[in-house]
């Protein structure tokens, strides 16, 4: 079985959970996650490691809920009422360049680029905001059902995240749904998809409470890779259960990847190894 690894614990599998088989990954399941049920066929998918290029500042009281890079600088979202906005960061010294509040009564979600607005989700409230880029001064709104977890643009649509298993894709205009693709690991439906980018045709995510990124194709919801961050959530030593991975970006001119996660001190430049564990 070179190359491949049995996985399962940490990931929110909707149903009867899948029996974990690899040791090297069931440290991840967390109190009340990934609880074991009757045994199954484990899931089997290529797991990547990632080595860090390089750290930069990140604001450590930042509940970082969207993350996304444009025009030399990393656009970010963050939650918790009264505390919610959306800034553009400096990536070198991680200060706040611009910053624009969201409503104090609403939860702050993720955040994508459409054309010349960010575009940022809310959690229970059905709003999402849109923001001038350049200024970040607010362009209007628009109405959406369900909860708001994660976003993010492949260039035609939105593609959002809610807790399920579910990708919904979504009018960049209006945010009307136009479809939805199961994810999906072996078959099995994968819940907990979270903060959401697109890269090279491909859409990675965070999935909540763990210490993995997952690769999907938005065409199928298929699972093709699970990318091990573990190494670096066990850098930062959280002792927040709140302050998981979370947040991602992509400099596609400069092929760069940064990762950071909520109330971290640190974001990190990552590359992913070309071949798996």
């Amino acid at each position: 079985m070179f190359g491949r690894i049995m996985i399962a614990a940490g990931f929110a599998l909707a149903g009867p959970a899948v029996l974990v088989s690899s040791s090297s990954l069931s440290s991840a399941a967390q109190a009340g996650q990934g609880a074991v049920a009757a045994p199954r066929e484990p899931t089997r998918v290529p797991v990547f490691s990632a080595t860090i290029v390089a750290r930069y500042p990140h604001d450590r009281i930042a509940f970082t809920e969207g993350l996304l890079w444009h025009d030399g600088a990393l656009y970010e979202s963050t939650g918790q009422e009264r505390q919610s906005d959306v800034r553009r960061v400096s990536l070198k010294d991680g200060k706040i360049l611009a910053k624009a509040r969201i409503d104090p009564a609403q939860f702050g979600e993720g955040l994508a680029l459409w054309k010349d607005q960010l575009v940022s989700l809310t959690w229970h409230d059905g709003i999402a905001h849109r923001w001038d880029v350049r200024t970040l001064k607010p362009k209007g709104q628009n109405r959406y059902t369900g909860e708001g977890w994660g976003l993010t643009s492949d260039g035609v649509s939105l593609l959002q995240s809610d807790g399920s298993s579910d990708i919904i894709v979504r009018d960049p205009l209006t945010l009307a749904e136009r479809k939805r693709v199961a994810v999906t690991i072996d078959g099995r439906p994968l819940r907990d998809i979270n903060e959401l980018e697109y890269v090279q045709g491909a859409l990675l995510a965070n999935v909540w409470h763990t210490g993995f990124l997952v690769r999907i194709d938005p065409a199928t919801g298929k699972v093709g890779a699970v990318i091990d961050l573990r190494p670096i959530v066990a850098e930062i030593a959280a002792t927040d259960r709140e302050a998981v991975l979370n947040g991602i970006a992509w400099d596609a001119k400069a092929d760069r990847l940064f990762v950071t996660g909520k109330y971290w001190p640190t974001l990190f430049e990552i590359k992913i190894a070309a071949t798996p564990q």
